[in-house]
């Protein structure tokens, strides 16, 4: 798809016109419909999978074209979302230049986790949403490739009411979650006999075991009981941050020595591969993987939350979740963490003393651009969970077939060509970046609605390079402009992009300091 035309698709046409549909579960637009699925049409332009959604479309006329759209009346709000609109553009403006047909074949997303195989790289990660029978059975059935299920332990589980507080943007969607939920409140003989039963009856899904130990000797009887009861793997956590006795979930994170001691405890226990959780509470996580790695780790996954406080009351002066008067640090999780989440996965992939060890990514994936994205930094399987809690497990839909058509569209052959290859792209620091051109940001006029917005932002934010002319459009100083492109990301119309560069002719140079 031409440039212009696939970006003001993706990034105006659709969250404009998208900002009411409440992505209905059993949506009455769809019950409404009998030529199409609207509600699935929606949800793929939602997660960014417009493509994979137009190549659904018949490549004859839209059903649309001369429809009373019956969908817009049944919708839980009333013609309140233009969705007759949304399927022509789908059909008229996305569907004419795909790259390639509908990928009805996902072999190439087929995988391997320390050598076990994986259907995709899609697991639900330790949580809610992987803690009883019914909920894993449902994820398997939907094609999820397997689940970690909710961290198992022995000790007494008794919950807080209410648990989770979020951060929401303006379409009301969740941005940044927040939780106070601890670990498995089954017993111990009750996990295993659910795992037990996914395994009989699920036996090509992969079911990784979160355990967490008080001492040496529950980290070793854990492992053990975890494989002889069907586990394909043990995840160690490590670093859940809310647990209150120390010595337990992220406190032993931020402590090499216990990393290794208790992973080597869980290894004396079981055979089958082990994924040492850390958490990103800590400058690197270099040190505790390496760690991990000594005490016979086969993997890593990362990251688990970040601990947070989300808002204060102004009446009550109590954060949220507020419970009986006080609330408490928590995790922090959602979209809003994923650039964090990058970074340390990056840090992982480029550290040489990890090499070989698997990489289970997870932490804001919610879309199969952000599986990409982790993929490409070294992770070679991917785990969520706030997106579910949001969403369903019906997303993994739009995570299949999104992947799934970029490796197409690309030329690969495996979804384990992908793995790593932004690596090299990733500095720690900015000293290896060049400095010598400037890219000076570009105006589509047509687009330009003249509210000035990049004019006060260079002016209070940037080089007072921008001003508007007598028409309202903006006029670019380019001995003033510098390429930060601040303008480029508040432009509410996307109208400015990237045009050419400058070579700077005179390179600054600072006088030292004697």
């Amino acid at each position: 798809m031409p440039k212009e035309s696939n970006e003001f698709f993706e990034k105006r046409f659709r969250r404009s016109d998208m900002i009411r549909c409440a992505l209905c579960h059993n949506a009455p637009c769809t019950a409404s419909c009998e030529e199409l699925d609207p509600a699935m049409l929606l949800r793929s332009i939602w997660f960014d999978n417009e493509k994979a959604a137009a190549s659904s479309l018949p490549e004859e006329a839209c059903p649309c074209v001369n429809c009373s759209a019956p969908c817009e009346a049944a919708c839980v709000r009333p013609h309140e979302v233009p969705i007759r609109k949304l399927v022509m553009g789908l059909h008229d403006e996305v569907r004419p230049y795909l790259e390639v047909p509908r990928q009805e074949d996902t072999s190439r997303l087929r995988t391997q986790l320390c050598g076990i195989p994986l259907e995709n790289p899609f697991l639900l990660s330790s949580s809610v949403v992987a803690s009883t029978y019914d909920m894993c059975a449902r994820a398997f059935e939907a094609g999820w490739a397997g689940a970690s299920f909710k961290t198992i332990c022995s000790f007494d589980i008794h919950e807080a009411s209410p648990r989770f507080s979020a951060i929401t943007g303006d379409s009301g969607s969740i941005i940044g979650f927040k939780n106070i939920e601890q670990l498995s409140d089954h017993s111990v003989a009750e996990n295993m006999k659910i795992f037990r039963d996914l395994k009989k009856n699920y036996p090509t899904k992969f079911i990784l075991a979160s355990i967490m130990g008080q001492n040496d000797a529950e980290w070793e009887e854990l492992a053990r009981l975890c494989e002889e009861n069907g586990a394909d793997a043990i995840e160690l956590n490590f670093s859940c941050p809310n647990m209150a006795d120390e010595g337990l979930g992220s406190d032993i994170g931020q402590v090499p020595e216990l990393v290794e001691r208790f992973t080597a405890a869980a290894r004396r226990g079981t055979k089958i591969p082990i994924l040492a959780k850390l958490t990103p509470n800590v400058a690197r996580m270099s040190e505790a993987a390496e760690a991990a790695k000594r005490g016979g780790a086969d993997g890593i996954a990362a990251i688990n939350t970040i601990k947070s406080i989300i808002g204060v009351n102004p009446h009550t002066y109590v954060s949220a979740p507020a419970v009986h008067g006080m609330s408490a640090v928590g995790g922090y999780s959602g979209n809003a963490v994923k650039p964090i989440a990058l970074r340390f996965i990056a840090e992982l992939g480029q550290n040489p003393a990890l090499s070989g060890m698997h990489l289970s990514g997870m932490g804001g994936i919610e879309n199969w651009s952000d599986a990409l994205e982790f993929l490409m930094l070294g992770a070679g399987s991917l785990q969520v969970t706030t997106a579910v809690m949001q969403f369903g497990y019906r997303i993994i839909d739009d995570l299949i077939a999104g992947l799934n058509l970029y490796l197409a569209e690309k030329g690969f052959n495996s979804v384990e060509e992908v793995v790593g290859l932004a690596l090299e792209t990733i500095s720690e620091t900015t000293d290896v970046l060049e400095r010598d051109t400037v890219v000076f940001p570009k105006f589509d006029r047509e687009k330009c609605i003249g509210c000035g917005r990049c004019e006060i932002s260079c002016a209070d934010g940037g080089h007072q390079a921008i001003t508007l002319n007598e028409e309202r459009k903006p006029v670019l100083n380019g001995k003033k402009c510098v390429g930060c492109h601040l303008c480029v990301l508040v432009c509410p119309q996307k109208a400015i992009t990237s045009a050419r560069k400058r070579i700077r002719r005179e390179p600054v140079i600072k006088e030292k300091v004697q």
